[in-house]
């Protein structure tokens, strides 16, 4: 029998510490780095050539909502065709545990917008085998896996749970007892294998109200009391474990700032703010930001920031698009049934509440978006054309002129715009900043308009191989071991003897992000975009090969990471 299972042969090491590369052999046994050095072939079972190729830590990706994918797709793709090789589900606040069954629709319809995942994947995909948060797990710890998975604990169905629906989403303050219960059942979700809890707490209106409810409204955790996100902060403190994740206003807010310091500094632990974004025609709010990060920084406060470093554009319909929210006069327009959205689109006395709110966040500039996909004859001759050419030759406000030819074509029209961050001056500014994360990639959601799970290939080829913002040594810290230790990755994210063998190889020169292709492979006959990479030759997940040669291998080790480490839940040392 050979010393080892695998030796990773003649490939250049990039290793996640930063320290310059080199070239070396990895031999892999039972799923674990054994030594790492000169290795001769005959020592192992299997020898897989990397001459040429990059080998590095697998990717972490501390912002997805996998929560309902994973249990169809063992991949969770897109992100494991882009050297993903850890994840963590839950974020934003968002969940399906605890969930009482007869509440098992609401919290399906709840994701349908603010996350915009099919409702019919999600009923047709889950088991539901589970009500309570460990249950939930275990649930996971049964399915077969190709990916990593690491849980937040989400508050939203926590206040759920003990408030009830309606005096959730009215924000009301909790009693004593019902804190004490929230915090009871947060602690039973920790010690099964939660890693921290998450939160969105965006404003019900303006600006930043970017997300919501199927209905409109907003999620529960957008109104809960800073008085229960200290509580939650207190039980990390006191059990020193876990993080933080937490979604709040993009921009100069400087008691939502205030509020994240203050939860930082109670827990003790790290906190991950999401996002930290460029706007190209509002460079200020970048740099504010970072002046903050790094205030935080001199004050020992351990806040990090989730960039948005891919700029990845949107396909969309007006079937499917949510992402105008932050604006109350078009997040009520595109509400409801496809026949009311329909109807109150085409409402000619809506149309000038639409043009004096206009939605900015999401956006490169409204009257720049393209018609890509015309849904009828009579939108044919508005193909590739961009909404403000189209309003200049028919002499209409980018406002009729866009939702005409969507009313037109009964809210079928493909349109294409690119993200405000286009800038190279500004990015650049991000990722001087060492306090931000590569991201976000928001994998599961928004599947039918965002391919953003592509992020670590991008970065490899636009950040480091054609704008040489950072070196490969830094790049891979960025990818791999920072967010590792953040989230409580038990010695993930570097190469090193002893450490989970999850691992890249891949070709630096020639990797690529491939075109976004329209697939037919979720429950309930839906549908989503995807892009491809090109360039992996191998992706290992716990010593096993699950991408080769950019195909998928069907094999499933990857594993349920409670607390960060093996599969079996853990008990406190004091209790």
């Amino acid at each position: 029998m050979a010393e080892f299972d695998t030796v990773i042969k003649g490939g250049t090491v990039v290793d996640g510490t930063r320290i310059p590369r080199y070239k070396g052999d990895i031999a892999i046994k039972d799923g674990v780095i054994a030594e790492i050095g000169r290795i001769d072939e005959s020592r192992a079972d299997k020898v897989l050539d990397a001459e040429g190729q990059i080998v590095a830590p697998g990717f972490v990706d501390l912002h997805t909502h996998y929560d309902a994918q994973l249990f169809w797709d063992p991949y969770c793709s897109i992100s494991c065709w882009h050297g993903i090789t850890s994840v963590v589900i839950g974020n934003c606040g968002f969940g399906f545990a605890p969930v009482a069954p007869e509440m098992r629709e609401r919290a399906m319809l709840s994701m349908t917008r603010v996350e915009a995942i099919p409702l019919a994947s999600m009923q047709q995909g889950m088991p539901w085998t589970w009500e309570s948060f460990p249950e939930f797990l275990d649930a996971i710890d049964e399915t077969p896996k190709a990916m990593n998975i690491l849980p937040y604990v989400p508050t939203g169905p926590i206040l759920v749970s003990v408030l009830g629906l309606e005096d959730a989403k009215a924000g009301r303050m909790p009693t004593d007892e019902e804190h004490a219960e929230m915090m009871r059942i947060f602690e039973e979700a920790l010690d099964a294998g939660g890693c921290g809890w998450s939160a969105q707490r965006l404003p019900p209106s303006g600006p930043s109200a970017a997300q919501t409810d199927f209905d409109g409204t907003p999620m529960p955790t957008d109104v809960m009391r800073d008085e229960t996100c200290i509580e939650f902060a207190k039980v990390l403190g006191r059990r020193n474990m876990g993080n933080v994740q937490l979604t709040m206003s993009t921009g100069d807010n400087k008691a939502d700032r205030k509020h994240m310091e203050e939860l930082a500094e109670i827990s003790g632990r790290p906190l991950v703010y999401n996002v930290v974004q460029s706007f190209d025609d509002r460079p200020h709010v970048l740099r504010s930001t970072l002046k903050w990060l790094e205030e935080c920084r001199r004050k020992g406060i351990r806040v990090y920031g989730q960039g948005v470093t891919t700029d990845a554009g949107f396909t969309f319909t007006f079937e499917d698009w949510n992402l105008f929210d932050e604006s109350s006069a078009w997040r009520e327009a595109t509400v409801g049934t496809q026949a009311e959205r329909l109807q109150k689109l085409a409402d000619p006395s809506r149309r000038q509440s639409l043009k004096d709110n206009m939605p900015f966040i999401v956006l490169a500039a409204f009257d720049e978006i393209i018609v890509t996909g015309p849904a009828s004859p009579e939108t044919e001759q508005w193909l590739d054309h961009t909404v403000g050419i189209i309003a200049e030759k028919t002499g209409k406000h980018p406002v009729d002129a866009l939702l005409d030819i969507v009313v037109q074509d009964e809210l079928k029209t493909e349109l294409f715009t690119m993200p405000p961050n286009q800038s190279i001056e500004n990015l650049q500014e991000m990722m001087d900043n060492p306090y931000v994360l590569f991201g976000v990639s928001d994998g599961g959601a928004h599947t039918k308009f965002l391919t953003a799970g592509r992020y670590p290939t991008e970065a490899l080829i636009k950040i480091v191989r054609k704008h040489k913002m950072m070196s490969l040594e830094d790049a891979h810290w960025r990818l791999s071991a920072l967010p590792a230790q953040l989230a409580g990755f038990s010695e993930r994210g570097v190469l090193k003897v002893g450490a989970p063998a999850d691992v890249v190889v891949y070709d630096f020169e020639n990797l690529e992000v491939l075109p976004t292709e329209v697939v037919h492979d979720l429950p309930g006959d839906e549908w989503r975009r995807v892009q491809r990479a090109k360039g992996y030759r191998y992706i290992l997940i716990n010593g096993e090969v699950t991408i080769e040669n950019d195909e998928q291998t069907n094999t499933y080790s990857g594993r349920l990471l409670r607390h960060g480490g093996g599969s079996q839940p853990m008990r406190q040392a004091a209790e």
